[in-house]
């Protein structure tokens, strides 16, 4: 994803912006194509939540993931008051960075909410990982990280 996203800043849920190349580098990275107002993104937000903090906010060593939110909501304001609310310590693309729609466009994304987990080439790993993270909890990411190809050994 470094390569789609190098160059630019990132917001964090507490207003602090990061390079991108940084926070990025050899990780899987789920795109989060949500929106506040849908009834949907609310209800996977949590669950989200817990397993970004299982995998990198609370565990000893943090696996190489990042979940980067792709705002759909109507504004800026919105989009901020969702990731207060509901959203982990992840990452977030700005609200006008014309970015925000060339990816929209790129993952094909119709429908909220949809988490696209990709090689950081930006290559599609899962346009299903909403599903995967549902159904499978933490055992898909060592799917994820061996279709990456970045570190072979991680033991999640």
């Amino acid at each position: 994803m470094v390569d789609v996203l190098g160059g630019r800043r990132l917001l964090t849920r507490d207003g602090a912006w990061v390079e991108a190349e940084a926070a990025l580098q050899n990780k899987v990275v789920a795109l989060y194509f949500a929106a506040g107002r849908c009834a949907s993104s609310r209800d996977f937000a949590p669950l989200l939540c817990r397993f970004y903090a299982e995998l990198v906010a609370e565990a000893r060593t943090p696996a190489p993931f990042e979940v980067v939110f792709v705002s759909a909501d109507g504004s800026e304001q919105e989009m901020l008051d969702f990731m207060r609310e509901l959203h982990g310590a992840w990452l977030a693309l700005p609200f006008d960075d014309p970015l925000r729609h060339e990816l929209r466009t790129r993952y094909h994304i119709s429908v909220t909410p949809r988490l696209v987990v990709v090689k950081p080439s930006g290559e599609v790993i899962t346009d299903k990982g909403r599903k995967q993270v549902r159904e499978r909890g933490l055992a898909c990411f060592q799917n994820w990280v061996e279709a990456a190809n970045i570190f072979q050994n991680f033991s999640g």
